[in-house]
């Protein structure tokens, strides 16, 4: 179940892109989620899309907030985002010396997220297009198998989060995307649908799955500790939370189409 949406609020962000967005195309395809699709453990089944390289940044998101003042974060509504949204801003429309352009912005909402990439004609990319994206490492399109890369990923949770963002652009994945892992976390579309049930008697309810993700009697792949750690942060939030290491990318259906 999606937050439900102000559609007269979110009208104002379908405007022209103040930044030129670079979208890689991904083909798509059957894929084994660690949220499989029903209570067969059946694959996903995903449509080509593109997704944005890189994480949406300061500077991309500053842009955004001048031709847009509705999101500020002294005029933003508070059902859209809570007290810290941007707080690590210098003040409501300038970036300051603690959030460098080319960092990932974070503090930032599932509404603000939403309407920024409405804005340059896109969404927020549902939770198994993330996971396949960010299923490549540089050679393969799947690499959740090898357990060097998964030690590789999971080392970053390790790292103390109060160390500053680093800047986007690292290595490029089999997709030609980057910064999937060892940035930030990010919004997905329905990161509220990602709850895991705990209570045995809900299995084979057959409408677990509409508010469930798949439940953790049915995860796949118990082992992938990064992915499931994803699941359980997204699923502890709110559409108007903020965090201080939470950021997003966009996406958009097909493949090069559109603008």
């Amino acid at each position: 179940m999606k937050p439900l949406l102000c559609l007269g609020f979110f009208s104002a962000a379908f405007s022209a892109p103040a930044f030129a967005a670079d979208y890689a195309s991904l083909p798509g395809g059957t894929f084994a989620s660690v949220l499989p699709a029903d209570t067969n453990n059946a694959d996903v089944k995903l449509a080509p899309f593109r997704l944005r390289r890189e994480p949406v940044t300061n500077a991309e998101f500053l842009a955004f907030v001048k031709t847009h003042p509705d999101w500020r974060r002294d005029r933003v509504a508070r059902v859209f985002a809570e007290p810290r949204y941007l707080a690590q801003w210098g003040a409501a429309d300038i970036l300051g010396a603690d959030a460098k352009p080319d960092q990932p912005v974070t503090q930032v909402s599932w509404f603000a997220a939403q309407a920024f990439c409405a804005s340059e004609g896109a969404r927020l990319p549902t939770w198994n297009e993330w996971e396949f994206a960010a299923a490549a490492d540089a050679t393969r399109a799947d690499a959740r198998s090898d357990p060097a890369w998964r030690a590789a990923i999971l080392n970053w949770y390790a790292q103390p989060s109060s160390q500053p963002l680093a800047n986007i652009g690292g290595a490029a994945n089999f997709h030609g995307v980057r910064d999937l892992h060892g940035l930030v976390w990010e919004w997905v579309d329905d990161f509220n649908a990602l709850l895991i049930a705990s209570d045995s008697r809900d299995q084979n309810d057959p409408d677990r799955l509409k508010f469930c993700g798949a439940g953790a009697l049915n995860l796949r792949d118990r082992d992938n500790y990064a992915v499931l750690m994803r699941i359980a942060m997204l699923s502890s939030l709110k559409a108007a939370n903020t965090t201080a290491n939470l950021g997003f990318r966009c996406a958009r259906d097909g493949i090069g189409e559109g603008p």
